[in-house]
């Protein structure tokens, strides 16, 4: 049977999760701030190596190949749809319109009544202009801007009412959106504004893809952590410091391809540390990091038929030993501080006692109040009946009967037949007279 967890240990351990900082901060110091600064994690990983051989630290990612935007009236695209209620449930699709294409309207009711700036995708004005308003086109309105290369979409709602007194129009908020009411005949324009360079004409995107690498020894803060490499979209590439150029190298075309991995040759105890790739693409919006925790062991044995081999975090060694160290390479861990996890559970075990010695303190004054209290009852009763007794005594007036067989004192009787006969003849008068008066 499955011992079941006292609550405040549960709780305890919630918050533990939520609270606690992550293991792979060397430093309890960093502030969340910097953490969204640098960007999201979506990947570590624990890697062990033996010393002399060469590991590949792989950070790959399809969104930073600038190249595949070159055709942007197709990656970019703007539509209008139309939600009606009445008479039926429905779904129009008013007008859309791509950077390189002209606008496409849906109805031909809505030829040159129904409109999207021309210039849309070049000052972000993405508006929906309706001339000669009529009674159909009351619904809800809707601006998706959709982003095929950066996978990302955006969608923004309004209510169109129409009404056929002028003192009526008016512009408000539900709750849920905004409520356009415009007179019957009139024009109007539902806005749709976005000016981020991901939606209009603005800056080149290959001078705004970045991607870098960072070294952090052993017990150094996040923030002092030493900068390896910076690469950029435009072809620019900066090395940092000799650790670098002597050792460790990253693929020339690597924002043609997607590949950002980290290659290090003749590993060393001194290699030890984390090891971060940072991709920020300030066009899209993507900032990601990847963490490597590389520890290096003993050197293998050297065999003078085979050469050294490389090693990387994804290909299966050899030997054994740094098989058992190998870990999946799709698996993300999460290490919690484990003498910070034993407080908090003996922290609730403490408190689980507690709490029971309390309840059992309670339950034992419950009880002695209630004896005592019966105790009190059973003396105030007894009290009460001793008061009755003393206070009026009961006389029972009886009058002891008379003996018939009292013997007289001169008695001449020969024999004992005789006398007991003569007693019950005295006695039977008595009674009789007794009965009759």
């Amino acid at each position: 049977m499955k011992k079941k967890m006292p609550p405040c240990i549960i709780v305890l351990q919630i918050l533990a999760v939520f609270f606690l900082p992550g293991a792979w901060a060397q430093s309890g110091s960093s502030s969340s701030s910097s953490s969204s600064r640098l960007g999201v994690v979506v990947e570590a990983k624990n890697i062990t190596l033996p010393a002399g051989s060469k590991a590949v630290l792989p950070c790959h990612s399809t969104r930073m190949i600038w190249t595949h935007d070159r055709l942007k009236d197709r990656q970019r695209v703007v539509h209008w749809d139309l939600f009606r209620s009445t008479p039926e449930y429905s779904v129009e699709r008013i007008v859309d319109m791509s950077p390189g294409a002209r606008l496409r309207v849906y109805n031909s009711f809505n030829k040159g009544r129904v409109s999207i700036p021309d210039s849309a995708f070049s000052d972000g004005n993405f508006s929906l202009v309706i001339n000669n308003v009529i009674s159909t086109d009351k619904g809800v309105y809707t601006c998706n801007l959709h982003h095929h290369y950066c996978q990302i979409q955006q969608s923004i709602q309004i209510q169109l009412n129409v009404t056929k007194s002028a003192r009526k129009e008016k512009r408000y908020w539900d709750g849920e959106r905004t409520v356009f009411v415009v007179l019957l005949g009139s024009s109007v324009v539902l806005p749709c504004v976005n000016r981020r360079p991901l939606w209009r004409e603005g800056l080149l995107e290959d001078q705004q893809q970045v991607a870098h690498w960072d070294f952090q020894p052993p017990g150094v803060r996040p923030d002092r952590a030493d900068r390896l490499v910076d690469l950029y979209g435009s072809g620019e590439r900066r090395d940092y410091g000799p650790l670098f150029s002597q050792k460790m190298s990253v693929l020339e075309d690597a924002f043609t391809l997607g590949d950002f991995s980290l290659q290090i040759s003749d590993l060393k105890p001194v290699d030890k540390g984390l090891y971060s790739c940072h991709l920020h693409h300030h066009y899209c919006g993507l900032h990601e990091r990847r963490i490597f925790r590389l520890s290096v062991g003993p050197p293998l044995p050297l065999n003078p038929t085979e050469e050294s081999g490389v090693f990387q975090n994804n290909i299966e060694p050899s030997t054994e030993e740094v098989l058992q160290h190998r870990e999946s390479p799709h698996v993300l861990n999460v290490f919690l501080p484990e003498h910070q996890g034993h407080f908090v559970q003996y922290l609730g075990y403490i408190l689980a006692t507690f709490l029971l010695l309390i309840f059992i303190v309670v339950i034992i004054i419950v009880l002695t109040r209630r004896r005592k209290k019966r105790e009190l009852e059973y003396e105030l009763a007894r009290a009460v009946r001793g008061s009755v007794t003393t206070g009026g005594e009961i006389a029972l007036d009886y009058s002891e009967p008379k003996s018939c067989n009292q013997d007289p004192m001169n008695s001449d009787y020969k024999n004992n037949l005789l006398k007991e006969k003569d007693m019950a003849k005295d006695c039977n008068k008595d009674f009789d007279g007794k009965m009759w008066n």
